[in-house]
């Protein structure tokens, strides 16, 4: 047997998952030619699978990493950035941290505690998944349907039944699979632990999904890791962070199938998005807000919401058209207004028109149906004690944001989520407008957090 031939067929026998075993008890049925023949085989096979492991464990040489990405609120425009009107997103310092860990233990681990979800796969399980031409994909390119299809059959999705775990569990092994080529596929374990809710609105999944392109495309080489010795947290270069963000879009499309791309963008570039006609555009500076947020924890359907406000423009166009056109300008306004803040001293002025229009806003959502008695009390019970507040998101229940002023007391504020506790919400003080993906050293992320980072 010539040499090329032996090689060829070392190959086919080390993809097809051939045993040593398996290829020693064939060279006991034939000739002695071909036991030397398969001998030889059993040799090649060996220094393949040997090589194949130590390019795994030692060659990728991936490092430790901790990640964070913000969710996000939407501050003005819902509804109305549906029917070309801008809308303004920003950052919410609820964060979804994510820990990538080394290993030689030839498995790749996903740990969502917050969910309940603990999974392990040997590395010769994944590499079956992936055609051996593959390559790497450093470069997002479209959403690989067969790579999709292939990942849906090996999670166990049937009939398009997507629960949170197993649309966690597809985005991750699909960037991993991505970004790691067949035969380099590192031994790794992600732990992840977020602070958002899911479900209501706040984009958590695309916390998620950033979190992940981050440490991953760091863990594949294709972004250098921006942490120095000396610092607590470091973010990466304006190229770095497009690559991010278009990674986290990938993953978004798997747990979404037709996202906008905002909120992936919030949570890779943080502050502010103004968003208008599918064109995001991050706002340079914005000031830190403080806020209360608060879940009804009212379940709502985003779709029933959407077509309940396109059918009430279709029925009145004369009086929902001015009505979009107001949320229109209250968006346009207070990007002003914020922008001021960040280049002149704050009064309190600004935030007289911050709460105004926050008032404005509610008004008009109410008027285009998308209200909810459990927000109308979020409303009622902060306005008492001064306090202004509105819905963020699809509205029907789910979250609002109720603004602090910086002079705001904290007996004041600790009363009122209290208040808004003992009416069945949940309710955390947090701000708005903070930094978006980031690395951590483990000295910047609080001690409860990195502990259970550290569990895993």
């Amino acid at each position: 047997m010539k040499s090329a031939e032996l090689w060829n067929r070392v190959v086919d026998c080390w993809f097809k998952g051939l045993t040593l075993a398996n290829v020693a008890k064939l060279a006991n049925n034939n000739t002695v030619s071909d036991k030397l023949n398969s001998t030889r085989l059993i040799v090649h096979l060996t220094v393949l699978t040997q090589c194949c492991t130590l390019e795994t464990v030692t060659d990728m040489q991936v490092k430790d990493c901790i990640v964070s990405a913000p969710g996000k609120a939407i501050l003005h425009g819902e509804h109305a950035v549906v029917h070309g009107k801008v809308a303004l997103a920003v950052s919410l310092n609820l964060r979804t941290y994510l820990r990538l860990k080394a290993t030689n233990s030839g498995k790749v681990c996903i740990n969502l505690p917050n969910i309940d979800t603990f999974l392990c796969w040997d590395l010769s399980e994944l590499k079956r998944l992936i055609p051996y031409s593959y390559g790497k994909r450093e470069e997002v390119k479209l959403l690989d349907t067969e790579l999709v299809r292939r990942l849906r059959d090996f999670v166990g999705v049937t009939n398009g039944n997507l629960d949170t775990c197993n649309m966690a569990t597809l985005a991750f092994l699909y960037i991993y699979l991505s970004l790691f080529g067949p035969g380099e596929l590192p031994s790794l374990t992600v732990s992840v632990w977020s602070e958002l809710p899911t479900g209501a609105g706040l984009g958590s999944s695309a916390a998620y999904s950033v979190c992940l392109a981050a440490a991953l495309l760091c863990a594949s080489g294709a972004i250098p890791t921006p942490l120095k010795e000396w610092d607590h947290t470091a973010r990466w270069c304006q190229e770095d962070l497009e690559r991010i963000n278009s990674w986290a879009f990938q993953g978004e499309m798997i747990i979404h199938g037709n996202p906008s791309g905002v909120d992936n963008a919030v949570g890779t570039w943080g502050g502010m998005l103004r968003f208008l006609a599918g064109k995001i555009i991050p706002l340079s500076r914005v000031p830190l807000l403080r806020i209360l947020l608060t879940n009804t924890k009212v379940p709502r359907s985003t779709k029933v919401l959407v077509a309940r406000v396109k059918d009430k423009i279709n029925k009145f166009p004369s009086i929902m058209t001015p009505v979009l056109d107001s949320v229109d300008a209250i968006s346009c306004t207070c990007e002003k207004v914020l922008s001021e803040m960040t280049c002149e001293p704050i009064t309190g002025e600004h935030y007289n028109i911050l709460e105004e229009l926050i008032d404005i806003n509610q008004h008009h959502l109410n008027v285009m149906g998308v209200g909810h008695p459990a927000l109308d009390t979020l409303c009622q019970v902060t306005l008492a004690r001064g306090l202004h507040s509105k819905l963020t998101g699809a509205g029907g229940g789910g979250c609002g944001i109720t603004l602090l002023r910086p002079e705001t007391d904290s007996f004041v504020v600790q009363s009122t989520v209290q208040d808004l506790k003992d009416r069945g919400f949940d309710c955390w003080e947090t701000s708005i407008g903070g930094p978006g993906v980031q690395q951590h050293s483990p000295l910047s992320v609080k001690e409860d957090i990195l502990e259970i980072l550290n569990h895993y």
